[in-house]
């Protein structure tokens, strides 16, 4: 009995004597990284960029995967398990957007205002600052556009704000344009260029037109909304500098490293996926015009390109049956665009078909229709001048005043394949192209005109979300967003 209490006074003894929260770095796990230099952070960033322009299923982090634009714009049908398609997806988490590149982003600012040890030595302060300031409008755009109304102003704050305010989506885009203008005025060519730069490699040129194109295509969204300040930032952007011809902004893919493969690689060929196939609204509408571009965005079998009806909610096996995403863009290594100039054409083709002047620009409308359409045909390698021209002097492609618009966007639509979030928003901003919505819809209302917010968005925010739905409209996936009106 004395030994066992003599134990017990030795251990409580220990105990008084050491800081009992104190354990050292025993609980520390060596292979996490607490702090991140500005280049790896910025790496990082870049790296969600294609989830925004080139729609794919991410496996490894399905709340960023955004394939499901992919079924708004019908690019892609279902196969084996109809439900994405046939609008199933109402509410998506946007979590790993905000504490995700968004957070890395605001990391870098943070950093280089405070002078911070982990931003010295990778680029200038002001270059740092402004691709920062870029990329957080891009994806703040990009979040803006699918939800309407989000946090905004008070996000990104940490503990410091832990329900920020739901921004209207008016003053977010007032507040993007402005930065995307600060930011790019702020680079400077002749300071050091950033480091970590995956996308230009440091060329602050470039940056500079990523900002002014994301401006340009930003402003044809207050097509219905603002006229007068959609045309003002229209002109400011071209004034400012886009891309020019032979220009493209493409994300590059690592083959054989599966943290950095196409997302598509992963799908088809390593998960041994076969979900999605080229649907019968793009594919049959490019094989009855003798479009070459569809032997490009769907998989060839036997010569032939195979169609997915769209909308049906029939179980369909795909492989040998129906054409997959073409073999070039789910290549492990395959370049993603981002923004190409065929695109910068039919933003143009649409401000003159709308009767706008642009800056430095004496082709009409038609001629820089026409004019996009080859530069999609030289992008996606299929450009033959014959056959080009037969093409866009073929009925159902040839220009007119009575159908421009239809004709710029259709083919813009066409363009763009399997960037279904620009080719949705176009159809929400113009009608165009003409879609028929799911046959076996799960829900009416048409095709979704918005994402609903997170399932957990009002739990964790009541009086944002309740502000938020106060002044947009009810949380479902057919209530329009500020600029997209009827």
């Amino acid at each position: 009995m004395k030994n066992k209490f003599l134990l017990v006074i030795g251990i409580l003894f220990a105990l008084v004597a050491c800081d009992p929260t104190d354990f050292g770095d025993v609980n520390v796990d060596p292979r996490q990284v607490k702090e991140a230099p500005t280049p790896t952070l910025l790496t990082y960033a870049l790296q969600k960029m294609p989830y925004i322009a080139f729609n794919s299923p991410d496996r490894n982090e399905s709340v960023l995967e955004t394939n499901y634009l992919n079924f708004y714009a019908q690019y892609l049908s279902e196969g084996p398990y109809p439900g994405g398609s046939l609008y199933s997806t109402r509410n998506l988490a946007w979590s790993d957007w905000y504490t995700g590149p968004l957070y890395n982003l605001q990391t870098i600012i943070d950093y280089n205002n405070e002078d911070n040890a982990l931003a010295q030595g990778y680029g200038s302060k002001n270059n740092q600052l402004a691709v920062a300031r870029i990329l957080k409008a891009y994806f703040f755009w990009f979040l803006t556009d699918v939800y309407g109304d989000i946090p905004y102003s008070e996000a990104l704050k940490g503990n410091e704000v832990l329900t920020p305010a739901y921004d209207s989506q008016e003053s977010i885009y007032n507040d993007l344009f402005n930065e995307l203008t600060e930011a790019q005025a702020q680079i400077s060519e002749s300071e050091d260029a950033i480091t970590g730069d995956i996308l230009f490699d440091g060329d602050m040129t470039m940056w500079k037109k990523f900002a002014n194109t994301t401006r340009l295509f930003m402003s044809l969204r207050l097509i219905k909304r603002d006229p007068a300040k959609a045309q003002a930032e229209f002109t400011a952007a071209i004034n400012a500098g886009v891309l020019a011809e032979g220009e493209n902004i493409t994300y590059q893919f690592i083959g054989g490293d599966p943290n950095n493969w196409n997302p598509w690689y992963e799908d088809y060929n390593n998960d041994n996926r076969n979900d999605y196939a080229i649907s019968n609204t793009l594919g049959d509408f490019m094989l009855l015009n003798n479009d070459p571009r569809v032997f490009v965005y769907g998989e060839n079998l036997n010569g032939q390109i195979k169609t997915l009806p769209y909308g049906s909610n029939q179980a369909k096996n795909i492989p040998g049956a129906y054409s997959r995403v073409g073999s070039s863009l789910q290549a492990d290594n395959t370049e993603a665009p981002i923004f190409t100039y065929a695109q910068v054409l039919f933003v143009k083709a649409e401000a003159a078909q709308r009767g706008w002047a642009i800056p430095e620009e004496a082709r009409t409308a038609q001629q820089l229709y026409e004019d996009a359409i080859e530069a999609s045909w030289q992008f996606w390698g299929v450009y033959d001048a014959t056959q080009y021209a037969t093409f866009i002097a073929d009925p159902d492609i040839a220009y007119s005043a009575a159908n421009g618009l239809e004709r710029i966007i259709t083919q813009k639509w066409v363009h763009q394949y399997l960037n279904g979030f620009e080719a949705w928003t176009d159809w929400r901003r113009t009608g165009y192209p003409a879609l028929t919505p799911a046959h076996d819809a799960t829900q009416t209302g048409g095709i979704p005109r918005r994402m609903g917010y997170p399932s957990a968005a009002k739990a964790l925010n009541e009086a944002g979300y309740n502000a938020a739905i106060a002044r947009q409209g009810a949380d479902t996936n057919f209530t329009r967003i500020w600029w997209d009106v009827q």
